[in-house]
């Protein structure tokens, strides 16, 4: 049915697409086989999409001007995965991920500009300049961790204090290929099972563990799978629509008390592991080329909105040059925000400690803890 509105512009309240299979591992569950995607929602999903490979590449072009420091990991080509898996929960709900997580930091609602402007380490950033890129947090993400794998046992402790409260939410614990033969990770897959911890691990497979192809560094490269007991599922990270209904149906199944599933989401980075990495080394150009051209997920949904005549290729344009105007404003603000005055490298170190005296790099130096 069309809206009267709609109707008259030819534009559909919303169309279904197939969507494509996905793999299971002793995993009893129902599965959708079409998605419905409405207006409002495919314009959201480009947009949001839009907004994160806009400021990636913003961000690539601040560092490579010195204007980011350190360590930069950019989510280019990944962007299906968290607004997909967004669209499927609540904010209310924990995510907890590695150190790629400019997408998370957004979809979880913290803006481009503080976004960028922690990327250059002043104080309008959302950790005030002092994360940086690895360590961006709200109230319900538990970061941006740089430590290889060390987030997945957090991310099952948390689904375990969602299970004590019995307060019905979940917890994405994301880490990628690289981080998936981590010993650690498989001790908190045997606990949340144990526990029946409503914990999501979600291996984010963009195939390369910084420059070593996931096949050559896993005898089993079928991470869905790794979970023996626990049950696993295998979906298409470059589709925004396959990640949203399949997470929905993974986290109503985790909700009604059945324990922790093993998700592995196909995904591709379009930048190197870092900025250090060229990201050619080990693979070919024609092959990033290849990926861009034919599983792009934000071309992807493109073409879904088109065809389901839910948008106008114009009204498209509009999103992107609204898109482009927030991210360049964005880079300003980073560029023109201050740096982070002295006394507040003695700030937020614990909860409750206000007008505690802080010890410095040496003994000399002191500073009081202040909000």
């Amino acid at each position: 049915r069309l809206s009267s509105p709609l109707l008259t512009r030819g534009l559909a309240n919303e169309a279904t697409f197939d969507l494509p299979e996905c793999k299971l591992h002793r995993f009893d569950i129902t599965l959708p086989t079409t998605a419905t995607l409405t207006r409002d929602d495919s314009l959201k999903y480009y947009k949001d999409m839009t907004i994160i490979r806009r400021m990636e590449t913003s961000a690539n072009a601040m560092y490579k001007s010195k204007e980011i420091r350190g360590f930069l990991h950019l989510y280019s080509g990944q962007e299906a995965v968290c607004v997909g898996m967004e669209a499927a929960i609540s904010l209310d709900d924990s995510i907890i991920t590695a150190y790629r997580d400019h997408g998370w930091a957004y979809t979880r609602g913290v803006s481009p500009r503080a976004i960028l402007a922690e990327l250059t380490g002043r104080s309008g950033g959302c950790q005030k300049g002092k994360g940086g890129s690895m360590h961006m947090y709200t109230e319900t993400l538990f970061g941006g961790n740089g430590i290889v794998g060390a987030q997945v046992p957090v991310g099952a402790g948390i689904a375990f204090a969602h299970k004590y409260k019995e307060d019905g939410k979940v917890c994405i614990s994301l880490y990628g290929d690289g981080a998936a033969n981590q010993g650690q990770i498989f001790e908190a897959f045997n606990l949340a099972a144990l526990f029946k911890s409503p914990c999501m691990f979600t291996c984010e497979n963009n195939h390369y563990g910084m420059g070593t192809s996931d096949v050559r560094a896993a005898a089993n490269p079928h991470y869905y799978t790794r979970g023996d007991a626990v049950p696993g599922i295998k979906m298409d990270g470059m589709n925004v629509l396959a990640v949203r209904d399949f997470t929905k149906a993974v986290t109503d199944w985790m909700r009604a008390g059945n324990g922790p599933v093993v998700a592995e989401v196909e995904t591709y980075r379009y930048y190197g592991h870092s900025m250090s990495d060229p990201g050619t080394s080990y693979r070919t150009r024609d092959e990033v080329q290849e990926v861009r051209k034919t599983k792009d997920p934000i071309t992807q949904l493109k073409s879904y909105i088109l065809e389901g005549e839910l948008a106008t290729a114009a009204e498209l344009k509009e999103i992107e040059t609204e898109c482009r105007q927030i991210v360049d404003e964005g880079v300003e603000f980073a560029r023109s925000s201050p740096e982070l005055e002295v006394h507040e490298m003695f700030n937020t170190i614990y909860t409750d400690m206000d007008g505690v005296r802080v010890r410095g790099a040496d003994s000399l130096t002191y500073g009081i803890h202040s909000p």
